[in-house]
């Protein structure tokens, strides 16, 4: 069963890779430079797709606890560790580009602001999933408490998505995923769909690899069977 994850990880993971390349090449050398913020706005073609790629494996994780709250299967627990640890690494990338930008474009690289507040409070809940899950002697129990905090911690998700339009915030408004349609550059806006097509790539082929160990592990251990649904 593992070999075809591997094989799916390795394939999404080149063409993360090709992508990548691709859009290193845009942003140095194809994509118009924004007027007011000038050079540093490039950072927008990292932070925002690393966002994404942070909220798209945080709600793998849900999910997948979900199912094992619900069915105990083992493949379900897995994935959520092998979700939320890809979700922690493209959430750090996400909360370093942030401030760099924010230094330039804010004159600071921190500010207890809503969004900002908010996504670093969603990082500290995935990274308490694992320490949930190492701290509790049974190791099942640590299992469900664990998935709890995880579906719990991603009612967040849509929260950040809406502090910009509730809250009153240094972030600007959305520019791309809006009733009229994107009003970002039509350049700018290849660069980030092709920049964010990278990242999810990237993801999907790490967490198929990362999934794949995962059960491995478990097979090897005593007594590991992997759950009621195993095939």
């Amino acid at each position: 069963m593992e070999r075809r994850p591997r094989v799916a990880g390795l394939a999404l993971v080149t063409g993360g890779v090709a992508t990548m390349l691709l859009v290193h090449w845009m942003v140095a050398f194809w994509v118009p430079t924004e007027a007011s913020q000038g050079v540093v706005q490039r950072i927008f073609y990292v932070h925002v797709p690393a966002a994404w790629t942070t909220f798209l494996a945080f709600g793998i994780v849900a999910l997948a606890s979900a199912a094992y709250l619900w069915l105990e299967d083992e493949r379900a627990d897995a994935a959520a560790v092998a979700a939320a640890e890809g979700g922690l690494i493209f959430g750090a990338i996400m909360l370093i580009s942030g401030p760099l930008w924010g230094r330039i474009a804010w004159g600071t690289y921190w500010t207890w602001e809503p969004r900002l507040t908010l996504t670093l409070l969603l990082w500290f809940t995935y990274l308490g999933y694992f320490l949930i899950r190492g701290s509790v002697a049974d190791p099942r129990r640590g299992k469900r408490f664990a998935a709890v905090v995880a579906v719990i911690g991603s009612l967040n998700i849509p929260l950040i998505h809406v502090s910009v339009s509730w809250f009153r915030s240094l972030h600007p408004g959305p520019v791309v995923i809006k009733p009229e349609g994107p009003t970002l550059h039509p350049d700018m806006l290849a660069t980030l769909l092709t920049s964010l097509a990278g990242f999810t790539l990237l993801f999907l082929g790490l967490f198929s690899f990362r999934y794949a160990v995962e059960r491995l592990g478990r097979r090897s251990l005593p007594g590991g069977a992997a759950g009621p649904m195993e095939d």
